[in-house]
């Protein structure tokens, strides 16, 4: 059956649910039946919202959560997730999935699993789906789904546990999302659109993509200690002459790691980056560089770094760069302060403009101590866990002046446009980034450029989960035309 293009406002996987018969089947009163869904591109729906007819209105006025089910899917790690369908009153389908990470904080919001061994290693997520189709769903029939507030306060005072324990992170992330697109679709907006709206930022901003395009840490089995090797494209005019730099030196850098390190070095981690046997941090930097020469494109592409230093925390509160061969002479064991003289070795020998988690979470010390020495941004990932109380610590002991936005760090659509509301107001830089476990779902894309993030984080030029989110920031720069790409303001756009 021949469909018409799916819209930006109401981005869902499919048009209607699967007809295949279901790897874990609901009670019939459970069921959606599979049906037709009317799609329109986001363009005619706004066009339609700035004169709305008498219909329209109607079905605005019909906004009202009519039936909700999740579903145990799995994500690009081959691990179960949680997906949930929400219809409105007027049969729309919004259809949202959950990310999940690998290298996670201590102080996230906990992501339910069901702990049956013998189940996806315990890694099954159905009482996160029971908690949404038995619990969450009854209280939601015919609240109006326009006022995101609203919705995630019900959820969270449900739940009723600071860290969202009850019912899991991942169910009420799961409805969460479909919420707000479901908010979207009863505007009759494109998602970045109510997002703007919703969050009250100014202007919408096209972001400075980071892309991953080197792997170390728990992402990959190499020497490498830190995590992420990134390349950002600031000199660029546009996002889609970003993405296409990207691309680009992606591949040229591909070509020298084959050639330097052989065929074998050029297989993929979870977040499409390469993981060659590279033996210390100094040497991933010089691949970056020597790619960006090749590619030509020397001063138009930084270099970003995701550290991940709680991975490799020793017991006596030092940084052991060799924590992956155990045991170890200890040569490679760092204290923080020589951990930190390395990072400003690696700003002023490369052009390195971000480092994200150069510390333990509870290292607070060394970051304030990083902050104050180094005039790039500091990323605060398992430092703040996108909570708006972390992220408020931050602030009075100056320990970085970035967030890492991650929504199921948090798990509500609210709390996530706080904490990125609060690092504004803080003059913060805010980088929207995906998880290791990632799906088709490309919410953060919209949510970057509502926010104006300036900068978003998800993973390279590969890997169809990732590009899901980079293709929908095409769609919506071609969509919006005229549109400020962020490029060397991207810590402040």
């Amino acid at each position: 059956m021949a469909l018409t293009p799916p819209s930006l406002s109401k981005p869902i996987f499919s048009t209607k649910p699967s007809s295949q018969t279901p790897l874990f089947s609901l009670p019939a009163t459970q069921r959606i039946k599979s049906r037709p869904f009317a799609i329109r591109n986001s363009a005619s729906v706004a066009a339609a919202a700035s004169s709305p007819s008498p219909i329209a209105a109607s079905k605005a006025a019909s906004a009202k959560v009519k039936n909700i089910k999740a579903r145990q899917i799995v994500d690009s790690r081959g691990n179960p997730t949680v997906e949930v369908d929400l219809i409105t009153e007027d049969d729309s389908l919004y259809r949202s999935a959950v990310p999940s990470g690998a290298s996670t904080g201590i102080y996230e919001a906990l992501e339910l699993r069901d702990g049956d061994k013998s189940v996806f290693g315990g890694k099954g997520v159905l009482n996160a789906v029971h908690n949404i189709n038995s619990l969450l769903a009854p209280k939601l029939i015919g609240i109006d789904i326009r006022n995101q507030k609203d919705v995630d306060a019900v959820m969270m005072e449900i739940d009723g546990t600071p860290n969202k324990s009850k019912l899991g992170a991942n169910a009420i992330l799961g409805v969460s999302l479909s919420v707000c697109r479901a908010g979207a679709g009863a505007k009759g907006v494109p998602l970045y659109k109510h997002i703007q709206e919703i969050s009250n930022t100014k202007e919408l901003v096209m972001p400075v993509p980071a892309f991953n395009v080197i792997n170390g840490g728990s992402h990959a089995g190499n020497n490498l200690a830190m995590q992420e090797f990134m390349i950002l494209p600031v000199g660029a005019n546009s996002f889609s002459e970003a993405f296409r730099m990207g691309s680009e030196v992606y591949h040229i850098l591909k070509g020298i790691i084959k050639a330097k390190y052989g065929q074998d070095a050029c297989n993929v981690g979870d977040e499409g980056g390469f993981a060659p046997n590279v033996q210390d941090n100094r040497e991933g930097l010089v691949l970056l560089m020597d790619a960006i020469e090749k590619a030509g494109y020397t001063g138009k592409i930084k270099i970003g770094m995701d550290v991940a230093a709680s991975e490799f925390l020793t017991k006596e509160g030092n940084y052991d760069l060799n924590f992956k061969k155990q045991p170890n002479d200890g040569s490679h064991v760092l204290t923080p302060e020589s951990l930190a003289n390395l990072y400003r070795e690696f700003v002023r020998d490369f052009p390195i403009v971000s480092i994200e988690d150069p510390f333990d979470q509870d290292d607070w010390t060394s970051w304030s101590s990083l902050q104050s020495s180094v005039d790039i941004q500091i990323v605060g990932d398992d430092l703040l866990v996108t909570n708006p109380k972390k992220i408020a610590e931050a602030i009075h002991k100056k320990a970085c002046n970035a967030l890492l936005l991650k929504v199921n760090q948090i798990g509500t659509v609210t709390e996530s446009i706080q904490a990125a509301l609060d690092s504004k107001a803080a003059g913060w830089g805010v980088m929207v980034s995906h998880r290791s476990g990632e799906t088709e779902d490309n919410f953060i894309a919209d949510l970057s450029v509502g926010l104006a993030s300036g900068q978003i984080k998800t993973g390279a030029p590969c890997r169809s989960e990732r590009l899901a989110k980079y293709n929908q920031l095409l769609r919506i720069e071609e969509e919006l035309g005229n549109v400020r790409y962020a490029g060397e303001a991207f810590r402040s756009p």
